[in-house]
């Protein structure tokens, strides 16, 4: 009897979060590519972007009301990041004498969990077919891994972190924009988003100055002041829509303005003034 009972209250629940998911404004969805990553360095160094990294996720959005204005949603990715510093350099004299410098650089990657919260506001076309938007974040970054190489001499390894030396956590903003084809209840599109970031992947040079107790690892001889990473990330985006009538907004119509109004007349108006003259 108590099994029974059982599998009607599991089969109740099911039933449940069935209706909920067909009238369910929102959509849950998986994305990846790949992109470049920088840092900015303060005092400025010599660097270059480095290519090839991936990015790769799961993500949900809430479609609201068109008076909330598109969508809102959570973003949980694995986001591969690095900078490319020219720790040292060879001095080239052109033909005007003009000195020229050859930089080596060392190049560290390592791995960030990134937490985008995302506002999208979006417009359809094509009778609600394609959906074109565009986006904000605050993000909330966790670092960790790492791998580290040196051009000219083609010297690599791993990369420890240390939490006297490096920054674990991060945070920052990003901003971007795509568009998706929408087929049933799928959405196919492709996103470019740019992350800019706020917090240091190195310690100041007040908390951690030099590398006299590090190995090749660090190639600096003073850490930089400020060191936050910059992504751009391109993306295919597939996301499957819960609701199988479609989103309300593609529904909605604003409710009509009482556009009625008193007419109004001379005779009415000197006639109430003559009345309150003659008291």
């Amino acid at each position: 009897m108590k099994k029974i009972i059982s599998i009607k209250s599991i089969l109740t629940a099911a039933a449940i979060a069935a209706a909920v998911a067909t009238h369910a404004q929102h959509t849950l969805g998986v994305f990846g590519g790949a992109g470049i990553a920088t840092a900015r360095f303060y005092p400025a160094q010599e660097t270059k972007t480095v290519s090839g990294r991936y990015d790769f996720g799961l993500s949900w959005r809430y479609y609201s009301l068109p008076r909330y204005v598109g969508a809102v949603g959570v973003d949980l990715e694995l986001l591969q990041r690095g900078f490319s510093y020219g720790y040292t350099y060879t001095p080239i004299m052109n033909d005007k004498g003009e000195e020229l410098r050859e930089y080596a650089y060392y190049t560290r990657r390592f791995n960030s969990v990134m937490l985008p919260i995302v506002w999208q506001p979006h417009l359809y076309l094509a009778r609600n077919r394609i959906r074109v938007y565009l986006e904000a974040a605050a993000t909330f970054s966790y670092n960790f891994g790492g791998e580290y190489e040196y051009e000219d001499t083609g010297e690599k390894g791993h990369y420890d972190m240390r939490p006297e030396r490096d920054n674990r956590w991060g945070y920052g903003l990003a901003g971007g924009g795509g568009f998706a084809l929408l087929i049933g209840r799928y959405e196919i599109g492709v996103r470019a988003r740019y992350y800019f970031g706020y917090a240091d992947i190195l310690r100041n040079r007040n908390r951690y100055f030099d590398n006299a107790t590090d190995g090749p690892e660090n190639p600096f001889k003073s850490t930089p002041l400020k060191s936050p990473i910059d992504n751009l990330s391109l993306s295919v985006t597939l996301a499957y829509r819960f609701n199988k009538a479609g989103f309300d907004t593609w529904f909605y119509k604003p409710p009509k303005r009482d556009k009625r109004q008193r007419e109004f007349k001379f005779s009415e108006g000197s006639s109430g003034g003559g009345a309150s003259a003659r008291r």
